[in-house]
């Protein structure tokens, strides 16, 4: 496949296939399911009359512990199976996980049980899914009252098979996805920043099955609110999110946090939260330590650390982005097995640090870094750095506002950079560097001058919709107090 180098979250150049397209791709369409038979024979017979190819379509139903179990209506696709899920968990998150491990489509297509495709909701995202191997396609779907024996599959099966499905409803009568909203004021999610990934909320969405595998799969541990975290790591492995408007679908009921909203949103809260950094109105701005911290912090400490880097290491932990992990870097003595010189070690300002942050949970010891997949933003800077309290968030903030991958500045104690966990993920699968997929600003000179300045100074896109382009305006007040001056 020829995969085209998007940069952010813009689509925009991708040549969706028309009409005289040929489909090769496979597609495993999984779905979890829990009881309610009546949904899921409507779901398949809808399923039945799709105008994708048969012979590269499977259907994958996880039954999830329903009581009596679920059976095959007579009215389905070809290719469809039930299967169970996988041992050691249960809910939609698990039950993904082990339709996804039980089918072999090269695309992935999750659909909830209670959902009425249309006749080319599959064939719509598939043609995507042609174009590059790095989308989320988030299918359309408008909510629908439904009761038990409203609908035939037999005549729904027929409505679909002929291109008449939207006819099974009402559109006035409907409720739209709040997600549209957020798709519509960012251009059809083109123009999004880097927390596109919110609105991947489950129902109807597909990706190719290298980007599953690369994601980690779905957050079993979460029962209720995993899809936001799974867009969450899509976005994380590099994914670009595409919400496909050209066909549709009915949800047959009411959205599933609309029953019991105000209960549901507490569950989910702090799992979300925990999880993912990005999503600022889930995580409140409290000073303590989450699962997954806002960025890695390294700083190389050589073989002797420098005198002043607990005083480095306290300003960063002590700053405006508390949920950070710093990672030091160096050659780390081993412990001490018997008598020994204390004053006379020649490794004592070494284990003078280990000691001081021994229970500091925040600061880790190694000889070499490994980037953490879960973390949106890796700094590095160098040992004898001197930051500020706002020098963590107020990079963070110059690049998310001018939408860069890549942040690099020139300080007099050294580099400083900031990298994007997505975009490094997106370069690395494509084989192409950052500035291509996100932007990067190099800047050169002092860190105040460099920030402040027209960015032609140095190499790299500053902004990414205009090029080069430092801070304006308050910029220098700001960065000297990134600096602590």
């Amino acid at each position: 496949m020829d995969n085209p180098a998007l940069r952010g979250n813009d689509y925009g150049p991708l040549q969706r296939p028309g009409d005289d397209w040929t489909p090769r791709l496979t597609v495993s369409v999984v779905i979890p399911a829990h009881g309610h038979q009546h949904k899921l024979d409507v779901t398949l017979a809808a399923l039945a009359a799709q105008t994708y190819p048969a012979a590269l379509f499977e259907t994958v139903v996880v039954d999830d512990g329903s009581d009596p179990a679920l059976r095959l209506p007579d009215l389905r696709p070809d290719n469809t199976r039930i299967v169970a899920p996988l041992p050691g968990g249960w809910a939609s998150a698990h039950a993904t996980n082990s339709g996804a491990a039980q089918s072999d489509g090269d695309v992935i297509l999750r659909l909830d049980a209670d959902m009425l495709a249309f006749d080319d909701h599959v064939a719509s995202q598939l043609r995507w899914h042609h174009t590059a191997d790095y989308l989320a396609v988030m299918g359309h779907k408008r909510f629908v009252d439904y009761h038990e024996g409203d609908l035939d599959p037999a005549a729904v099966y027929d409505a679909v098979k002929a291109g008449k499905a939207a006819d099974l409803y009402d559109t006035e009568r409907s409720e739209p996805q709040w997600t549209e909203q957020i798709i519509d004021a960012a251009a059809g999610l083109r123009q999004a920043d880097h927390r596109a990934f919110r609105v991947l909320v489950g129902a109807s969405f597909s990706l190719h099955r290298s980007l599953f595998d690369a994601s980690g799969g779905m957050d079993a541990d979460v029962l209720l609110g995993s899809d936001t975290i799974f867009g969450y790591r899509l976005h994380q492995a590099g994914a670009v999110f595409v919400p496909d408007d050209r066909s549709s679908a009915w949800h047959l009921g009411p959205r599933q946090i609309a029953e019991r909203g105000a209960l549901a949103k507490a569950y989910r809260r702090p799992r979300i939260a925990g999880r993912v950094p990005e999503l600022d109105l889930k995580r409140p701005r409290a000073a303590r330590l989450w699962p997954t911290p806002l960025a890695d912090v390294v700083i190389d400490a050589g073989t002797t650390p420098d005198p002043d880097l607990e005083s480095t290491v306290d300003t960063l932990l002590t700053g405006t982005a508390p949920d950070i992990r710093v990672t030091l870097t160096g050659d780390w003595p081993a412990p001490h097995t018997g008598r020994h010189p204390m004053l006379d070690d020649p490794d004592l300002p070494a284990r003078l640090l280990l000691e001081t942050y021994s229970g500091e949970p925040r600061v880790r010891f190694t000889d070499a870094f490994q980037p953490d997949p879960e973390v949106p933003y890796t700094m590095r800077m160098p040992a004898a750095a001197r930051p500020g309290p706002d020098t963590v968030t107020a990079v963070i903030a110059y690049a998310n506002r001018h939408r860069l991958g890549l942040v690099e500045a020139a300080t007099p104690e050294g580099l400083v950079t900031l990298e994007r966990t997505a975009a490094a993920a997106r370069a690395a699968h494509l084989d192409v560097s950052i500035e291509k997929v996100w932007g990067s600003a190099r800047l050169a000179g002092p860190l105040t001058e460099a920030f402040a300045g027209s960015g032609t100074a140095g190499s790299g896109t500053g902004d990414a919709r205009s090029g080069q382009r430092g801070l304006r305006g308050k910029a220098r007040r700001v960065l000297r107090r990134m600096l602590g001056h």
